[in-house]
């Protein structure tokens, strides 16, 4: 109800009823009545609006951020020095990490498999059986239909190619040994693919 539907309403209840047969607690009772008619009408627009600037701020505050390459590079970098940091003997430590492929979304698809067999009949009598085999995919969406934005399932993190290390201790072998066993733990690549160096005293 609008604060003009409240009007409204309390005119037409004044003009059925006489201010001149009404006694004091019935005229009281009267203007109450419409206070309240008011009071009801203006919160339920305020709600209105509140509600749609919460769900506005809410569509744009649940939007995924996209992370650029360079962006999941700097990160894992910073992560790997913050960890090599800690480690005894390390010191002072400088990763570099160079990546063999970038980030891969694996697309949801729906796959349509059709094995038919047919049989063909010739002149004379004799039969020869066929198989037919079909395959197809269809790309699933997000809004079920066949357009807009595909429905990812997975999404794979860029493979890394190598990774060098340059840290204060990289000049004792048991340093080196466990910095190559951590590199290692942590992103699976082989040894050859980790170099480790002896930072340069300044």
């Amino acid at each position: 109800m609008n604060l003009e539907g409240g009007k409204e309403q309390l005119f037409k209840i004044s003009r059925k009823i006489s201010l001149k047969k009404l006694k004091k607690d019935q005229l009281l009772i009267l203007v109450l009545a419409g206070i309240l008619l008011l009071i009801i009408a203006l919160p339920t627009e305020k709600k209105g609006v509140e509600k749609g600037k919460t769900e506005t701020g809410l569509g744009v505050s649940e939007g995924k951020k996209e992370v650029s390459q360079d962006e999941y590079l700097f990160n894992l970098e910073s992560r790997l020095e913050a960890a090599l940091s800690q480690m005894a003997g390390v010191g002072d430590v400088t990763v570099m990490i160079t990546l063999k492929s970038s980030a891969e979304k694996v697309v949801e698809k729906d796959l349509e498999v059709t094995d038919e067999a047919v049989t063909e009949s010739d002149s004379q009598g004799g039969a020869r059986a066929s198989q037919i085999n079909s395959h197809g995919e269809t790309t699933v969406y997000h809004d079920g239909g066949t357009s807009g934005e595909p429905y990812v399932s997975k999404e794979l993190s860029p493979q890394i190619e190598g990774v060098v290390v340059i840290a204060e201790g990289g000049g004792n072998s048991v340093v080196k040994q466990n910095i190559t066993e951590a590199v290692q733990a942590l992103f699976g690549i082989d040894t050859h693919k980790i170099r480790i160096m002896k930072k340069s005293s300044k």
